[in-house]
């Protein structure tokens, strides 16, 4: 007797299908033979819908874990009722609302589970393949988003050229990135470890340190506030700075070293990685002082840039007082909160024109381990009442989402560009820069994304952190952008 083969079924509109339909997919894939997924018709998804139905359609049939596609032009109970799947799957964010679907389960014994954000580890390897191998080809901005979004080279390079006239704050901690190359020696006899010697070291800057290079080399004139040690390191960052054209604003704290990353590396592997830093914040003195320093920049400022790192330098009171300093001489602001650890919360800077958050990073802040990805944007847009999300994804690209003047708020994907990445450190803030110049230009969110997107393909091309060029970037879009 033939063997009755398990359906499994997943629903939804699929405007635009991100790294989190995916997982979902994959999740889905594991609880039968055949994955059947239906795309809502124009009709029935409404004004939900603002992309044709066919285009969603094709979308979805391009994924290899779905085996079939069909079209929803019904209710959702006659479809399942019709097609019996042994299991319907949704994300976790639906687990506490209705789902008309038990209704029609119920009849024949099917089941309705919940999907999870996280991938076995087996599953995610293979996402990550397949994401590789089908969509990238360095700084290809997929045709359907350069249509949705009507952006073409022309555009690209007119929000370019005008940050020559923008004038931006760097607030926040900066970093010494060190680069130590080491010849392997063998192991160890007496114990376990593994024996190198350094044979090379270089220094880079990093933290808002590269931020405010960066906005330097791209064309603004660009101002840095920050704490520094009184050091080698910290006189390492004045030189550098000056180097790049930098207006260093600094404020030496005696009590604390220039905070210092050192990775030891041997070929293309990181071995290990050293910080030497002091988390604490910076006093009240230093608070005032740094508050003073700020407002002193804001009447020739176009743009404010948050680059924290939880190392102290922006407490929540301090950062308060800035925003509000901002808010009244109507200064943009973006902001991007890192967290190396389980310490950090982007969602503390309110009402920033951008955000620019990993995955990680914003599920730390809303302590939601659960939810799917478009819905983590959504509840961190809120919380922060932020009018754009960037959220990183690593190799699977970046979601956005985003203000859009006509449709109100959208969710959208770009892919990553660089598909052979040399360091991904300083990918975040080459992204969150260009970006934010970008908005400060006069560009839409979905064009900014696109000169990030560039922006963090080209850092993570080469070994540390090194301040993009307007001419590189130009070149880069004119020689890819299609």
């Amino acid at each position: 007797m033939e063997q009755k083969t398990e359906l499994v079924f997943v629903s939804g509109n699929f405007n635009v299908l991100h790294a989190g339909h995916i997982r979902l997919f994959a999740f889905a894939r594991n609880f039968g033979d055949e994955l059947i997924v239906g795309v809502n018709s124009d009709r029935i998804a409404g004004d939900a819908a603002y992309i044709q139905e066919t285009l969603r359609l094709e979308a979805v049939q391009t994924n290899s874990w779905v085996d079939r596609v069909v079209l929803i032009d019904e209710p959702i109970n006659d479809l399942v009722e019709r097609l019996k799947p042994a299991v319907v799957v949704k994300g976790r964010e639906f687990e506490h609302l209705e789902n008309v679907e038990e209704e029609a389960l119920s009849y024949y014994g099917g089941r309705l589970i919940f999907g999870t954000s996280e991938l076995p580890i087996s599953s995610r390897n293979i996402l990550a393949g397949e994401l590789a191998s089908s969509n990238y080809k360095m700084a290809a901005i997929p045709p359907s988003y350069i249509k949705q979004h009507d952006i073409n080279l022309e555009m690209l390079q007119k929000i370019i050229n005008e940050f020559n006239s923008l004038r931006v704050a760097v607030l926040g901690d900066l970093i010494v990135d060190e680069y130590i190359s080491c010849e392997g020696l063998g192991m160890s006899q007496e114990d376990t470890s593994l024996v190198v010697t350094p044979v090379d070291k270089r220094r880079f800057l990093g933290g808002a340190g590269i931020v405010a290079a960066h906005a330097s080399q791209l064309g603004a004139s660009s101002s840095l506030i920050t704490i520094l040690g009184n050091d080698e390191c910290g006189e390492f960052a004045r030189q550098t700075l000056s180097k790049y054209r930098v207006e260093e604003i600094s404020i030496v704290d005696d009590s604390r070293p220039t905070t210092l990353k050192q990775r030891f590396r041997s070929g293309s592997k990181t071995l290990l990685r050293v910080s030497h830093l002091i988390q604490s914040s910076v006093s009240p003195n230093l608070q005032d002082r740094i508050y003073e320093k700020f407002v002193a920049t804001l009447d020739q400022c176009d743009l404010v840039v948050f680059s924290d790192f939880n190392y102290g330098c922006l407490p929540q009171q301090l950062v308060e007082k800035c925003i509000s300093a901002a808010a009244a001489r109507n200064v943009m602001c973006v902001a991007d909160s890192q967290s190396s650890s389980q310490v950090g919360d982007v969602s503390r800077f309110h009402n920033m024109t951008l955000i620019s958050a990993t995955e990680r990073e914003a599920r730390i802040a809303l302590r939601d381990h659960d939810d799917g990805l478009a819905v983590i944007a959504d509840k961190l847009r809120n919380a922060a009442k932020a009018q754009n999300i960037l959220l990183k994804l690593g190799e699977d690209g970046v979601l956005l989402h985003m203000r859009s003047d006509s449709r109100g708020v959208l969710t959208n994907e770009l892919p990553a560009l660089n598909p052979r990445p040399v360091d991904v450190a300083g990918a975040g803030d080459s992204m969150l820069i260009a970006s934010g110049l970008a908005l400060a230009a006069g560009a839409t969110p979905w064009a900014a994304a696109v000169l990030g997107t560039y922006s963090a393909a080209i850092q993570i091309g080469r070994l540390g952190n090194k301040p993009l060029s307007q001419s590189e970037l130009v070149a880069t879009i004119q020689a890819n952008f299609s």
